[in-house]
Parts: C-alpha cells; sequence; structure tokens
C-alpha cells in the first residue's frame, strides 16, 4: 500500500480556499524558496529535530532509545543516524518537546479518516481539504488516490502547489481537483532560480496547459519585498497572466513566523532582518493588478 510523508494536518484553516477547511501539508519539495515559512517540508525524508534550548537534560530520551541512537555532546542531544529507526520514542518521551519527529507516512485509508473528522464543518462552510506542502505534485500517486476518494464523498478538493512537476502530474490530478492555487513568484526566469532553486520554465508551461484543461485556478503571488515586490516584475507577471484564463489573484504579503524553524533544521534564514510590507505596499500592488482587469484578494 503507498503511503504518504506528511509533516502536518492543519484543522480549521480559512486561507488556504474556500470555507472552513482542513490542510493537509505533504513533506519534500524540489524548490528552495528563500521565504519559506515551511522549511521542516523541504526534505522528502522523516526527520528528528533537536531544539537546544528546551531541553532540561533529563536523559529520558537516552534511556528510551532502543537503539542507542543518542547521547550527550557538549550540552547537546547528538543522533546516530546510521542505527536511528525513527521509533519516535524519544519524541514521545521528551517532557518539553526539546526532540521533535517532523514526518509520518500514511496510507490513503489513514489520510480520509483524518479529513472525514472535519465533514460537518465542510458541509456547514462549503469548504474542503487542501493539499499542500512542501509540493504535493511531489507524491502524485498518493495525492491522486486521496484526491479521488475526496472526490467520491462528495469533500471540496484544492491543490496548493509551485506548479513545479511533470505535466503527466497535473493530467493525472486535474479532473479530481476543485481549485488549483498556484503559485507564481518571478517571471525573470534567472532570478527565479536565484531565490528559488529552479528556474520557471516548467511552472509555467504547466499553466498554460492547466488553464486549457481547468477552469477553477486562482494565482498566489507572495510579495517578497526587494525581490519580486518591484512594478516591472508585477506588470510583467499581469502581461503574462492576461494570455491565459485567470481571472483571480491572491497576493501574500511575506512574514518571518517561520524563522525559528531554521534553528531546529540548521539552516541559515537568508533574509534576516527582512521586514514584512507594509498595508500600504500592498494596497498599491492590488491595484495595480487590478487595474489590468483581475479579481484581487490580500491573503489567500
Amino acid at each position: 500500500m503507498k503511503k504518504a510523508t506528511i509533516f502536518n494536518i492543519q484543522r480549521f484553516s480559512l486561507h488556504d480556499g474556500p470555507g472552513i477547511r482542513t490542510t493537509v501539508f505533504f513533506k519534500g519539495c524540489p524548490l528552495d524558496c528563500w521565504w519559506c515559512h515551511n522549511p521542516e517540508s523541504k526534505s522528502f525524508k522523516e526527520e528528528l529535530v533537536f531544539s537546544a534550548s528546551k531541553c532540561i537534560h533529563c536523559g529520558e530520551c537516552i534511556e528510551t532509545c532502543k537503539t542507542q541512537s543518542l547521547s550527550f555532546y557538549k550540552d547537546t542531544i547528538v543522533r546516530n543516524e546510521d542505527n536511528c529507526n525513527l521509533c519516535r520514542g524519544c519524541d514521545v518521551i521528551c517532557p518539553t518537546s526539546a526532540i521533535e519527529a517532523i514526518g509520518k507516512k500514511m496510507s490513503t485509508i489513514d489520510l480520509m479518516k483524518e479529513i472525514e473528522k472535519d465533514r460537518v464543518f465542510y458541509e456547514e462552510s462549503g469548504g474542503g481539504v487542501t493539499f499542500s506542502g512542501g509540493e504535493p505534485l511531489s507524491q502524485a500517486d498518493i495525492l491522486y488516490e486521496v484526491l479521488s476518494q475526496c472526490k467520491l464523498k462528495g469533500i471540496h478538493t484544492a491543490v496548493d502547489t509551485s506548479g513545479y512537476g511533470t505535466w503527466n502530474d497535473f493530467e493525472k490530478i486535474h479532473k479530481v481537483t476543485d481549485l488549483f492555487l498556484y503559485d507564481i513568484k518571478l517571471m525573470d526566469s534567472k532570478a527565479h532560480e536565484k531565490y528559488t532553486g529552479v528556474t520557471n520554465i516548467i511552472i509555467l508551461n504547466n499553466l498554460e496547459r492547466l488553464v486549457k484543461c481547468h477552469d477553477n485556478i486562482i494565482i498566489r503571488l507572495p510579495i517578497i519585498p526587494s525581490i519580486n515586490d518591484d512594478d516591472e516584475n508585477i506588470i510583467e507577471i499581469c502581461n503574462y497572466l492576461s494570455k491565459l484564463r485567470v481571472r483571480q489573484v491572491h497576493i501574500l504579503p511575506y512574514h518571518d513566523t517561520g524563522i525559528d524553524k531554521y534553528t531546529k533544521i540548521n539552516e541559515d534564514y537568508r533574509l534576516k532582518g527582512l521586514k514584512s510590507p507594509t498595508e500600504e505596499k500592498m494596497f498599491k500592488i492590488k491595484e495595480k493588478i487590478k487595474a489590468f482587469g483581475y479579481e484581487v484578494k490580500i491573503g489567500g
């Protein structure tokens, strides 16, 4: 049985599509965006992370570890990755959550059980389930299975995607997806590669094909000060979209609320000190995009 690697299931989401939603976050992403607020989603592997500031040096995790993979070194917990089988005993026993497991294998049956727990909220609010990440298309086979089950059960579905995947994957899922939330970040391909790790060629090609076979696509544009909030990029995006069957654009202001997560996974945050765009700046961008005839919303 196929299983997806999931790193979070967030209930009562209000910003990932219409109504009250359950958002399922797939682990693993082919992009490396400088502003990513879910850096724990990048790796496709299940992981254990350690927060030194939370550790009280009780030693419970070391005593619990059946494979003797944990030890103290210079007041921190060190894990022998070759021995560790990710049994999660240390994660469960830790009294301060200094050790945290990120990622869990879940089957279609597992996921549907979680999704259907909130069915009453979907029905009352016109909501449903949104699949996000990471990049859900990177686990397209099981994504298709879960989308198909939701379709059979009458649960509204949305896929939040960077657009970076094979067209075969889009072709597989688009008939069982009610709404696509499709990210566009930068039109300059070299700048796109610098700030996300990949060019935008595949992303734009997939969008151009998707609009020909799917009627419900919302473009999401993260607004990152000094990177993609300039008039040139905004206008170029609008001119590009004007050639496609897309009418809705959501602009998402940059925030640094995920910065502490980088410490957990031992990565440097590349945009330290960057401030969120002001309300005035977001309004100006909104008006600029509206002038091209789009329905524009600030936020998801």
